[in-house]
């Protein structure tokens, strides 16, 4: 009875101790982006920027009001995730407003500032961040929509493909125009198909770990348990066809092995995962033209741009390429300061799909680990919370918006320094984007939701009637 009192009173003192850390640590992820700011303006004018106080007023409040909810409604949560989520998206801002001031771009047609509207963004993220720690008391209630999020999911997949409604950039039909708005569906069907993910897995675990035979070192499943991976490599196939998205593509399919993996404890599903992607994005590239000039452009960027077509997808795809690879290679280990690189030279999509370029070249290979240290702890505090989680749909959940999250920095990381074709995807927190942004947000508030049910401490249980009366009686 004591070791259980001393357990919950040990709990209760240090959810305060938690929230303090996180409050403290919300004052340096709110500090460090204002200060860069600062360096901007002084790298581009010589003087202190005209909005620095507003911005970091408002940079402060969002993450004020974020932190006072976290401290109400969810007391338990790991303190670290907020700040970490701040601190990426204050940079993220600064880096928009950074190429906002570029006259290269600024001349551009086909440019406009982004900095206020992400902001907004921003704002209207840590909104659903919040709503999500109001509404969603318990993780555990998504498991009753199983069956319903993934047939929303595949809705939001399929709008980008309705006539009237889809949007065309670039040859990715990944966007919906809804009014003056611009909506990426996939940035939210990832955390909804999650829910779908962990709820089949927890039910089909059993059977899906069963083995069938022994080939190479690796337990084979039986055939008749292939169907669930079958179908989402279809899925993804044809997300890649019809939608020219590899990113995507690359996401689902990726985010299911992972979480099957982790549901079953089956290596050989792995393999099979590696296989059959690799397959796919063979047979695919073999047809799409869309795919071909990017593979094109990774394979060698250089050469593609010389020998490419006139206005073709090819010849932007490899200029693209050539010269997010010219400014990583110009910044060297330490980059040329903030607001002094040329990244800005990029022909398009400089502040959303290859922003992590002003980062290797204005901060240097020596920023560019920093921000992946980031990411990572980001990551690894999700996986914290799914081996923390008591229950197993929570387990998987957490780790597959965990591996979502990981997946998607490595190919938007992994795309633009060459290591795979691009994607076509953002960076979260980072890239100019309302959809990524508020998704990551969500993503982020139910992650915390999930870590203070884990570390939640039981309640104390009601003593029995007889120690009471055995306690009255002895003298």
């Amino acid at each position: 009875m004591s070791v259980v009192t001393n357990t919950t009173t040990i709990g209760a003192i240090d959810a305060p101790s938690r929230r303090n850390t996180e409050l403290m640590l919300l004052g340096f992820a709110v500090a460090i982006p204002v200060f860069a700011y600062i360096n901007v303006g002084l790298a581009l004018d010589g003087e202190l920027p005209a909005g620095v106080l507003g911005y970091g007023l408002g940079l402060g409040l969002l993450a004020g009001v974020a932190h006072l909810v976290v401290r109400r409604f969810a007391r338990y949560a790991d303190p670290l995730m907020l700040p970490l989520a701040t601190l990426l998206n204050g940079l993220g801002l600064v880096l928009i407003w950074r190429l906002d001031q570029s006259p290269r771009l600024l001349a551009r047609s086909d440019f406009a500032p982004q900095a206020t509207n992400q902001l907004m963004y921003s704002a209207l993220g840590i909104a659903l961040f919040v709503g999500v720690l109001l509404v969603m008391k318990d993780h555990r209630v998504l498991q009753r929509f199983t069956y319903i999020s993934m047939a929303v999911s595949i809705v939001l997949l399929l709008l980008p493909l309705v006539p009237g409604l889809g949007a065309d950039v670039f040859g990715a039909k990944i966007w919906i125009r809804v009014g003056g708005f611009s909506i990426q569906p996939g940035e939210f069907a990832k955390i909804v198909i999650a829910v779908f993910f962990s709820g089949y897995l927890m039910v089909k675990r059993d059977a899906l770990a069963l083995a069938s035979r022994r080939f190479m070192g690796l337990y084979l499943p039986r055939g008749r348990d292939l169907g669930p991976i079958l179908t989402i490599w279809a899925m993804s196939l044809l997300i890649l066809v019809f939608e020219n998205d590899l990113g995507t593509s690359l996401l689902f399919f990726g985010m299911f092995v992972i979480m099957l993996y982790v549901a079953t404890e089956r290596t050989s599903w792995i393999v099979m995962g590696l296989l059959m992607s690799a397959g796919g994005a063979v047979v695919v590239s073999s047809f799409a033209s869309h795919v071909q000039s990017r593979v094109a452009a990774w394979l060698d960027p250089f050469g593609c741009l010389e020998t490419a077509p006139e206005a073709s997808n090819m010849l932007n795809a490899c200029d693209q390429m050539t010269q997010v690879l010219m400014s990583f290679g110009a910044g060297g280990t330490l980059g040329t300061g903030w607001g002094q690189g040329n990244s800005d030279l990029i022909a398009f999509a400089a502040n959303s799909d290859f922003i992590f370029a002003t980062v290797g070249e204005e901060l240097g290979l020596a920023g560019v680990m920093a921000f992946l240290l980031l990411y990572g702890l980001i990551i690894e505090r999700g996986v914290r919370t799914a081996l923390a989680a008591r229950d197993p749909f929570g387990k998987l959940f957490a780790i597959g918006l965990s591996g979502a999250f990981a997946l998607q920095v490595f190919v938007v990381a992994g795309g633009v320094m060459g290591l795979i074709p691009l994607t076509g995807m953002t960076m979260p927190f980072l890239a100019a984007g309302g959809s990524s942004v508020i998704a990551n947000w969500a993503l982020i508030g139910i992650l915390i939701r999930i870590s203070d049910t884990a570390r939640r401490p039981a309640p104390s249980p009601a003593p029995s009637p007889d120690a009471e009366m055995t306690q009255v009686v002895r003298p």
